[in-house]
């Protein structure tokens, strides 16, 4: 079980204050990590860092755009300055706007793609460096099925999850020479408060969900923990470039609903 262990490990986690993001936090401050999260809003990173110390874990929060290449570049400086290190990056991060793409302004499609891949490359780029110099480091980027899957309303998000995927693989290639290793996690359909208004019996979408995961069922956020825990601890050592889907089985098949 020691290979496991994020003891000593320092790990940033962009976008960590809820959700998703909060729950595979909560596995690496559960493996021993100290824990650096950044948000663009102030009370969400009070509520989130008293969250995580309630629960004993070591975390600090600082607040930023990860799209500002200017201010985020500051910013890593400065937890590396009182961090010492960052060992793993979770660029976890993101926004969807949910319009048919012929009605989606270009502005709206670009701020997806700014966020959910410029962003990521930017903060990927700057942690790096220090990575490189130590010849260690762990990149998860927070993917989705919408990297494999086309879905009406999303054509942003599906072309940043998409791009999201292969500079996953293309950073791996360049950097698991440094002993840095770049992976991703796609989750699948998760009970999260963005979905609650949906996950309710009679409702169409919810109905849609649970028959077509082979599981039967929504994933809860903890699921996402021990998926996150791995790509960031020595047991994934000779992993590299490879996106691991926490979907329930959706993708495995070709669509036949659960129990027909």
């Amino acid at each position: 079980m020691n290979l496991f262990d994020l003891t000593g490990k320092v790990a940033l986690v962009t976008g960590g204050t809820h959700g998703l993001g909060m729950a595979m936090a909560e596995g690496l401050g559960s493996a021993g990590a100290e824990l650096v999260i950044t948000s663009t809003t102030p009370s969400k990173l009070e509520d989130a860092l008293s969250y995580y110390k309630g629960k004993g874990y070591k975390a600090t929060g600082y607040i930023f755009d990860v799209t500002d290449e200017k201010l985020a570049t500051e910013k890593v400086a400065e937890i590396e300055q009182k961090h010492q290190k960052i060992d793993i990056l979770v660029n976890n991060a993101g926004i969807i706007k949910r319009v048919l793409a012929v009605d989606m302004p270009v502005e709206d499609f670009r701020k997806v793609i700014d966020v959910d891949l410029v962003g990521p490359f930017i903060m990927s780029q700057l942690v790096v460096k220090n990575m490189i110099k130590r010849q260690s480091g762990k990149i998860i980027n927070i993917c989705s099925m919408m990297s494999e899957l086309g879905r009406d309303n999303v054509s942003a998000y599906a072309s940043a999850k998409g791009g999201l995927k292969m500079l996953t693989r293309n950073l791996a290639t360049e950097w698991a020479k440094y002993n840095i290793q770049v992976n991703g996690i796609g989750p699948g359909y998760f009970a999260t408060s963005q979905t609650e208004p949906i996950r309710v019996d009679g409702n169409p979408f919810n109905e849609f969900i649970i028959r077509r995961t082979p599981t039967g069922r929504w994933g809860n956020p903890e699921d996402l923990a021990g998926t996150t825990i791995f790509l960031a601890s020595e047991a994934s050592n000779f992993i590299n470039g490879q996106i691991i889907y926490v979907d329930g089985g959706i993708l495995a098949t070709i669509g036949k609903p659960n129990n027909e």
